[in-house]
């Protein structure tokens, strides 16, 4: 059986126990030979036979143990598991009980039979002198201890008390607490060579840890005494300075030591002298890392700490890789990574570059340029051939820049000059403007063929009045201007566009205040059914007056709208106030509130118009949301699935100004739509452009292929509206023949009107 101890006990703690068992044999020959003499001397005394026996029984049991010892020699207890080690400890046991076994007999039988007082004396004496023995040699094995010490003392206890005499009894009972202490002073030197082992198993542990990790550092290390010589070094230490054997470098003084290095590297003469001085300041405390440049190969850097002795730890690491990645991220931080040209921040700096080598005062340019329509190409094409369109159109800069001007990519689709070299004015902007127009023209990439415009601002001030910022936000007001009056057009900064862009600030202030504090209103253009009999659906419009501009018109206010961020507001607003109003109105009466780019591409809109409709209570078949093209031409995906969850709740999908957009048909068949809201811009002069006309009907009989209603917008004289029922081109006609924009009471008081007419025509324009 394993014993609990033995159990617990590391393998080679164990084997180290069971080995001591095997050790300092001269006592076994000495304690054989003591006990034989004992015995032979008690047979001389008493004659009894018996003794003889007991001689011929140690000295036979001493044969065989030797025997047992000189195989251990051979055995490899280094390669032997826990029960291997335990079959050499449990024969040196056998052994050892047989021995205590017959000491013990012998005890016995002298107080039992032979009742010689020498017999009795010499056995007994010898017994237990060896006890003391088993305390020393056998604390390795705790069951060998207690086994023995019971079959030596045992007998002896069992031939006193046989004697029943009361003296003879107490001497026995005496032995018990001598055969205890036997057991606590085996016990107490097991567990103190067992800790001993242990520390010396744990510190060779940690000593070989702290090899391997030292020797498998990606750091090279040096730990120095006060006195600058090296008492460890690792082995990558030598091999990032090339030393040779770390062995050699024990108790050498570092500054030999890396001029033995310094001079097996790449290094000249007086590059090695810097090298050792920049590892010195270092070393002094004057900086904390040193970056040292032994090759284009080979960089190290090296850092020290000071340890509490006044000693100190060198630690260095190759970073010749991170070097060359730095070097390729400051091309990468300098210039665009696409089209190859500087970036904002380095055309900055070669802005000023270029200022400063400048021999006299000049005027110099800024240019801003923007590719017109650029993001069609990318929506229709896709990035990577926009992307080869942006690179095609800086290789042209590049080309017609040359020398005379700096040219880099600002972001997107801009661009932007830098001319620094001009004294005239005059000369300065025709060669602007000439660069500006040679711009524009035909592009190749990846295949298509792009005719490209160009939007340009620009300005020209004195080099000694140059800051860059103030060059870009005029020159950004300038190409502001440019694309709002004469798109793909250049055009110079005027004093009055800064005003401009003031008063445009301030209206957007004001717009932000009146979205916050209830300052929008709502007004309703209604449609009809063509006849003008009955009203089917009134258009939510949002009308702005402000304090001192009075009424601002939606194609103003709604797209600074969507420059601060206030479209989710008015939409809000919007649906909240349509459908309270709508809720006032005739059961036969819907509401269509139009929807924008922003709300479409938030996912949160669906909750919105959910939560509006159950806050105000009206039925999701009265309400109609309106999306343009332009809502659908980015992340078409998303803007269909959010479409098709509002119209699952019952609403109806409208698309707005449909026709003026790049492709109107393939959203027919893409999108979840009920109706089609043709533009104004098909009813102008239908009666005299037969073209437009069957533009037209073309339109309104495909929707009505597609099972799509079909709203006429723009509808404005008695003429155009004749033409459109003479060929039912319309299921709802909406413009000013029937109605202008009105109020909520105005749309119930119309109507009224109409219901009291019963159905009559309606052909008067109501103001």
């Amino acid at each position: 059986m394993q014993s609990k101890e033995q159990s617990t006990l590391a393998i080679d703690v164990y084997r180290s126990f069971v080995s001591s068992l095997y050790e300092n044999r001269q006592t076994l020959l000495i304690g054989m030979l003591s006990h034989v003499v004992t015995y032979l001397l008690v047979f001389a005394k008493t004659g009894d036979l018996f003794y003889v026996g007991c001689c011929a029984a140690i000295v036979l049991i001493w044969t065989a143990r030797g025997f047992g010892m000189r195989r251990f020699d051979k055995v490899d207890l280094s390669a032997m598991g826990q029960e291997g080690i335990r079959v050499w400890e449990n024969r040196y046991n056998i052994g050892a009980i047989c021995a205590t076994v017959t000491l013990g007999l012998a005890c016995a039988y002298s107080i039992l039979v032979s009742r010689d007082s020498f017999a009795e004396f010499a056995c007994i004496s010898v017994t237990l002198a060896t006890m003391v023995s088993i305390v020393g040699r056998n604390y390795g094995s705790a069951r060998a201890v207690i086994v023995m010490t019971l079959s030596a003392c045992g007998p002896i206890i069992f031939g006193l008390l046989a004697l029943r005499d009361g003296y003879m009894a107490l001497l026995a009972l005496l032995l018990v607490p001598f055969m205890l202490t036997t057991w606590a002073m085996a016990r107490g030197v097991r567990e103190f060579l067992y800790k001993n082992v242990i520390a010396a198993h744990e510190i060779s542990t940690i000593a070989e840890r702290f090899d391997l990790a030292l020797n498998n550092m990606t750091h090279g290390l040096f730990m120095l005494d006060s006195d600058g010589r090296i008492l460890v070094a690792n082995r990558r230490a030598c091999e990032l300075l090339n030393l040779g054997e770390q062995t050699r470098l024990k108790d050498a003084h570092l500054d030999a030591v890396l001029r033995y290095g310094v001079r097996h590297t790449f290094l000249e003469q007086e590059q090695a002298k810097q090298v050792l001085r920049q590892l010195d300041r270092l070393m002094r405390g004057e900086q904390s890392r040193a970056l040292v440049p032994f090759s284009e190969e080979l960089y190290l850097e090296f850092a020290a700490r000071t340890r509490p002795n006044g000693g100190i730890v060198l630690i260095f690491e190759d970073v010749t890789a991170r070097v060359r990645a730095e070097k390729k991220i400051l091309q990468m931080v300098r210039f665009d990574t696409l089209t190859g040209l500087p970036n904002r921040d380095y055309f900055a700096e070669l802005a000023q570059a270029a200022l400063s080598e400048r021999k006299r005062a000049g005027k110099v340019g800024y240019m801003v340029v923007d590719v017109a329509e650029f993001k069609h190409v990318n929506d229709t094409r896709g990035h990577i051939v926009g992307d080869s369109l942006l690179c095609a159109i800086a290789e042209r800069l590049k080309r017609l820049a040359t020398d005379k001007a700096i040219v880099a990519r600002l972001m997107g689709d801009e661009f932007v000059l830098f001319f620094p070299n001009e004294t005239n004015r005059r000369d300065l902007e025709d060669r602007m403007r000439a660069l500006h127009a040679q711009l524009r023209g035909a592009y190749h990439a990846d295949g298509f063929t792009f005719n490209v415009s160009m939007s340009a601002g620009y300005v020209i001030v004195s080099s000694s009045d140059f800051r860059i910022e103030d060059m870009q936000i005029k020159a950004d007001l300038a190409l502001f201007e440019s694309k709002s009056r004469n798109k793909g057009g250049a055009m110079a900064f005027e004093a009055e566009m800064d005003a401009n862009y003031l008063d445009r600030q301030k209206l957007k202030a004001d717009l932000r205040e009146a979205v916050e504090h209830g300052g929008l209103s709502v007004a309703y253009q209604p449609m009809f059914v063509p006849d003008g009999s009955r009203i089917e659906c009134c258009e939510a419009l949002a009308r702005w007056t402000h304090g001192e501009r009075g009424p601002v018109s939606p194609i103003v206010f709604i797209p600074l709208a969507e420059e601060i961020g206030l479209v989710g507001d008015i939409t809000r607003f919007m649906l909240r106030q349509a459908c309270l109003d709508c809720m006032s109105w005739p059961a036969h009466i819907s509401v269509s509130v139009n929807l924008s780019v922003l709300d479409l591409h938030n996912s949160e809109i669906v909750g919105l118009v959910a939560d509006t409709l159950a806050e105000t209570g009206l039925p999701p078949s009265r309400l109609h949301l309106e999306v343009t093209e332009s809502c659908l031409m980015e992340e078409t995906a998303k803007v269909r699935t959010i479409l098709q969850e509002l119209r699952a709740r019952g609403i109806t999908i409208a698309i707005d100004d449909f026709g003026t957009g790049y492709s109107s048909l393939s959203y027919l068949d893409a999108l979840p739509l009920d109706i089609i809201k043709i533009d104004r811009s098909f009813v102008r002069n239908i009666r005299e452009d037969a073209r437009r006309f069957k533009l037209l009907r073309g339109t309104v009989n495909l929707a009505r292929e597609l099972d799509l209603k079909t709203v006429i917008e723009g509808v404005e004289t008695s003429d155009q509206l004749a033409l459109v029922n003479e060929f039912k081109c319309a299921d709802l006609v909406q413009g000013y023949v029937f109605a202008a924009p009105m109020t909520s009471q105005a749309v119930e008081a119309l109507d009224e009107t109409l219901s009291k007419k019963n159905g009559s025509p309606f052909d008067r324009r109501i103001a």
